[in-house]
């Protein structure tokens, strides 16, 4: 089990956790044409950020996501958990404090984005019961992109 924290968007754990899952997503998808894209669609503007918190353990920050504005709609981006702890529980600990932030905030559903190649990630929303729905902005642009909703 970890310990979730919620903290400024600007944390420097939580900051170097995103730019790990970042880093991964940049070496997942080198190969693919459309991830000339990826920059661009992938910004996160820190003013549209509700929420950011960081999963500790004993060894320190294990994982990281957070919960945007974007279009009306509250969107989760960069769930992400250190490759030495994935499958112990953390995402799922993310994922389900995301969803109560989008709760408290009176949100009818939540939004994620994710790529083809990320196997592990659609298998664990589709667990969570995320369903497809059409990609949108500011992902159409990037071919590989998926996207999800779960009605809360």
């Amino acid at each position: 089990m970890a310990t979730l924290e919620r903290v400024p968007f600007e944390h420097p754990d939580a900051v170097a956790l995103r730019d790990e899952h970042v880093a991964y997503g940049n070496q997942l998808y080198a190969s693919d044409p459309a991830s000339l894209h990826r920059s661009g669609s992938e910004g996160i503007d820190p003013a549209s950020v509700v929420a950011t918190v960081v999963a500790y353990d004993e060894d320190g920050p294990v994982g990281h996501a957070c919960i945007r504005e974007l279009d009306g709609e509250l969107e989760i981006k960069r769930m992400y958990v250190v490759p030495t702890r994935r499958g112990s529980g953390i995402a799922d600990e993310l994922l389900a404090a995301m969803e109560g932030v989008a709760r408290d905030e009176g949100a009818s559903r939540v939004i994620i984005h994710t790529g083809d190649r990320q196997h592990a990630a659609l298998k664990f929303y589709d667990r969570h019961g995320y369903t497809p729905i059409p990609v949108y902005p500011p992902y159409e642009d990037v071919t590989y992109s998926l996207c999800f909703e779960k009605l809360l």
